[in-house]
């Protein structure tokens, strides 16, 4: 395990325990790489997040470099879901999206005792959710003006 994965310091907030500065930098993070850095405008504040749990990955210095959305049953879903999954891009390649997903998932199995979560995922990253052992489910659409695809991952 990289130094710099051992040093992310990892929390699951609901929406009223996000201090002001985690989700500014949460929204920020969002912005930057899905608007930005896709150059996709789409309504990255859908709503959702108030019924939603985050997953933040901080550095020792608490620069948040990786978030997760878990939505509960019923809010994107029938199913629990993950979304909204980044990391900023100058910590890509070092692990710290798979323990991203990796904590997201097993806070959805513990504490929410869920049995399947799906998502609904980038098409250039089937890959990277198959190893998670996410099961694609659908065929590929056009959301946002970016391909995509329906997984699902049952416990």
């Amino acid at each position: 395990m990289s130094e710099l994965k051992k040093a992310i310091s990892w929390t699951v907030k609901n929406f009223e325990e996000l201090t002001k500065m985690e989700l500014h930098d949460l929204l920020r993070l969002r912005v930057d790489v899905f608007i930005v850095e896709q150059d996709c405008p789409y309504p990255e504040i859908d709503g959702k997040d108030p019924k939603c749990l985050h997953v933040l990955g901080k550095t020792s210095d608490n620069e948040l470099v990786a978030v997760a959305r878990i939505a509960p049953p019923d809010i994107i879903y029938k199913e629990t879901s993950i979304g909204r999954v980044v990391t900023k891009e100058n910590m890509r390649g070092q692990g710290i999206g798979v323990e991203l997903m990796h904590r997201s998932i097993q806070y959805c199995e513990r504490e929410l005792v869920s049995e399947t979560i799906k998502i609904a995922a980038q098409k250039y990253l089937e890959n990277f959710y198959t190893d998670l052992g996410f099961k694609t489910i659908s065929d590929i659409y056009i959301w946002d003006g970016i391909e995509h695809i329906d997984m699902r991952l049952t416990f």
